[in-house]
Order: C-alpha cells, then sequence, then structure tokens
C-alpha cells in the first residue's frame, strides 16, 4: 500500500501498455460519445480527424485504468480524485495504436481539515508508440496518511 509519506516530489509512475483497436474505439463511442469520427471509420475520413479517432473521453478513461493498475494504483484508499487543473489531448488517439502512462508527482501538502489525508498535485502523460503525447492532465488527488503507530513502527525499523 502506498501512502501519503510514500511520495515524493519528482517520482514517476509508468503503467503497462495497451494497445486500441478498432472495435473497442466504435463500441466506447457508441456508448459514451457517438459522433462520427469515432463511430464510423468512413464517414471519419471526410472529418478533420482525417480517420477513425478515439474519443479523448475513451483515452482518459483507458489512462485512468492504467493507472488503477500500476504501483500509484495502491494506494491506500485508491485514488480519490479532488480536481483537474488542467486536461488535453493534443494527438488523437488511432486503432492500433499502443498508450502508456506516466504520472509524476508535482507537489504534495498535507490536508490542514482532515489531518489523516495529504493532497498530491500529479501530472499524467500518455503517449503512444510513437512518444507522441495523446491526453495530458494535471489534478490533485486525496491520499490518506500513515497512522501514528504505522509511522512510529516503521521508524523503530528502520532505526534497527
Amino acid at each position: 500500500m502506498l501512502y501519503f509519506e510514500d511520495l515524493q516530489t519528482g517520482q514517476r509512475f509508468l503503467s503497462d501498455s495497451h494497445t486500441l483497436s478498432k472495435e473497442e474505439i466504435v463500441s466506447f463511442a457508441r456508448q459514451f460519445d457517438p459522433q462520427p469520427f469515432h463511430t464510423d471509420p468512413e464517414a471519419a475520413r471526410q472529418t478533420f480527424f482525417n480517420g477513425l479517432a478515439a474519443s479523448g473521453w475513451h483515452t482518459s478513461s483507458l489512462s485512468m485504468r492504467l493507472v488503477a493498475e500500476s504501483a500509484l494504483g495502491r494506494a491506500a484508499n485508491g485514488l480519490i480524485g479532488m480536481q483537474i487543473d488542467k486536461m488535453r489531448w493534443p494527438q488523437p488517439s488511432r486503432p492500433g495504436d499502443t498508450l502508456q502512462v506516466e504520472v509524476e508527482v508535482l507537489d504534495k501538502r498535507r490536508s490542514s481539515s482532515q489531518p489523516g489525508f495529504g493532497v498530491v498535485k500529479v501530472s499524467w502523460t500518455t503517449r503512444n508508440q510513437r512518444g507522441e503525447t495523446a491526453m495530458q492532465l494535471e489534478c490533485a488527488i486525496w491520499l490518506q496518511c500513515r497512522s501514528k503507530a504505522e509511522a512510529a513502527a516503521l521508524e523503530l525499523a528502520g532505526a534497527k
């Protein structure tokens, strides 16, 4: 389990990767973002995207899954998002793209209103197999702190 105290500014987490298929792009879009450039490969050729593109929300949802399955996903209370400060999709994700997420800890502070928790500001960057950025966001997550007993036991174990 990861606790607030385990994270350090500058620390990075790298997820596993996932390759998008045409079928999953279309399936997600039909359910959540039914626009022709996400659901119809033929019609998509006549759009700004010049071909089928995954919804940005699909890229974001997939990124969340990859991060939840990464080492950062072992957070003691889960990855509880507090707010998103910035989010963008500079490059569309396409069928056959293999996406991977890197999360960097930007800042952290203990909560003043809830002493058992801390706020950690992180930056996510989802890249495809060519290193192109498919999604970026900055957000704050709510992370549980170690109990005083756990912290004392770890300190004692480290002293031995």
